[in-house]
């Protein structure tokens, strides 16, 4: 029989037993309800309201959190746990100098430092040269070993062949690129199945890069080569996203059938319609731009915008006039793990509304991602819950005060 750890003993106590959170108002992952309670039994919510309505089971453990605002536990949509800032370390040397095991110790300080700071779920959208560490760090999160977010992998990307990097290097000189290449719909369908069967949950497609250091992006996969991709993942239940900044690469996209579209830089207030008339998501990755545009000499406080942050600004006020739907997901990895509310700060200096973002982090992206058992504080919901110190309704700079942290009936943070 296998020694029981102190960790696991620990959980078992916290998960076998009835907790009630008294915090001074919940936001349920639709609407704000104040002097509400929230009752937690084994791993799940039975109880949402005010307290007055609540037969309280004895043995209950009551946990007062006084000032703060109660949540669902918040869905990262784009991040990259086997990265770390480029400031610190360039993504061509995370890539050519760091060793996947180098790289999978960094992703398990990572995924704790999201897990702090209130994200409970996560997709990572690219293992970027790391083969599938990604899927191996979800398995030591799902064992117990190291403690994190539910993880929703990608494995490594699939670029169109010569359209990734890391690049600059002569035609006698092969690289480790930071993901898997393929061409012409045969070799794209086996990619996918490859990539499912080695445990990706999703794939993840680039439809648009730069096939030349410094040049602006263009098309990679026809549209036949995404078509037979969606249609691989679809048939084994699974499902696409892509990478896309171009108008050709995200209508290319759109007609594929992918689920959702990152970044969208080039996005106008017509393809952001067409994606909501089809039900495709946009992940606009805000804090990426803004850290790298940081990175290369901008001085938010003192310089004007760059022309990348301006267009950054048009293509996200086009995509909430669209009323597509805006999916919560920064690709933090690019700038540090546990600050995944500078996307949050930048969606409503953007012109998005507190509640609307806070909306996108919890249960639309639960919906978006299929996750039927998160993302609400409602009866018979998975009990993922975080407290935010103060009102993030009021004042979303709150998202950064996370000062309770319960995953799955497991309080990691109190």
């Amino acid at each position: 029989m296998k020694p029981i750890s102190l960790f696991c003993l620990f959980s078992i106590f916290i998960s076998s037993a009835q907790t009630l959170l008294v915090p001074d108002r919940v936001f349920d992952g639709t609407e704000l309800h104040e002097n509400w309670v929230v009752l937690v039994e084994n791993n799940r919510i039975t109880y949402t309201g005010n307290l007055n309505g609540l037969k309280k089971p004895s043995n209950t453990t009551e946990v007062y959190l006084d000032g703060t605002t109660l949540l669902p536990g918040i869905i990262e949509g784009h991040s990259h746990i086997l990265l770390h800032p480029y400031n610190e370390t360039e993504w061509n040397d995370q890539v050519l100098k760091e060793s996947p095991v180098e790289r999978a110790i960094r992703a398990s300080v990572h995924v704790k430092k999201s897990l702090m700071a209130g994200i409970t779920t996560m997709r990572d959208l690219g293992a970027e040269g790391a083969g599938y560490t990604d899927v191996y760090v979800k398995k030591t999160v799902d064992d117990g070993i190291i403690i994190g977010p539910r993880l929703l992998v990608a494995g490594p990307a699939i670029v169109a062949t010569g359209a990734y990097g890391p690049k600059g290097f002569h035609d006698g000189v092969t690289v480790p690129l930071g993901a898997e290449a393929a061409s012409g719909v045969d070799q794209c369908i086996e990619t996918v199945r490859r990539q499912m069967g080695n445990g990706a949950d999703l794939i993840k497609i680039y439809a648009d890069y730069r096939w030349t250091p410094g040049a602006d992006s263009q098309p990679t996969f026809l549209q036949e080569e995404i078509d037979a991709m969606v249609a691989t993942a679809k048939s084994a239940g699974k499902y696409v996203v892509a990478h896309a900044g171009t108008v050709e690469g995200m209508k290319r996209a759109i007609a594929g059938g992918v689920e959702t579209i990152e970044h969208g830089d080039g996005g106008t207030l017509e393809i952001f319609k067409s994606m909501k008339e089809k039900g495709i998501g946009f992940c606009p990755t805000l804090a990426a731009g803004d850290a790298i545009t940081q990175y290369r000499g901008w001085n938010k406080a003192t310089d004007p915008e760059p022309e990348r942050i301006q267009q950054k600004r048009k293509s996200f006020k086009a995509a909430l006039e669209s009323g597509v739907q805006i999916v919560f997901g920064g690709d933090v990895g690019v700038f540090p793990h546990g600050e995944n509310y500078r996307e949050m700060e930048l969606m409503v200096e953007y012109g998005m509304k507190p509640i609307d973002v806070l909306k996108s982090a919890t249960s639309g992206n639960a919906k978006m991602f299929h996750l039927d058992q998160l993302g609400k504080l409602e009866k018979g919901f998975l009990a993922d819950i975080i407290a935010i110190k103060g009102n993030p309704v009021k004042d979303i700079k709150n998202m950064k005060n996370v000062s309770f942290v319960m995953k799955d009936g497991v309080i990691y943070k109190k």
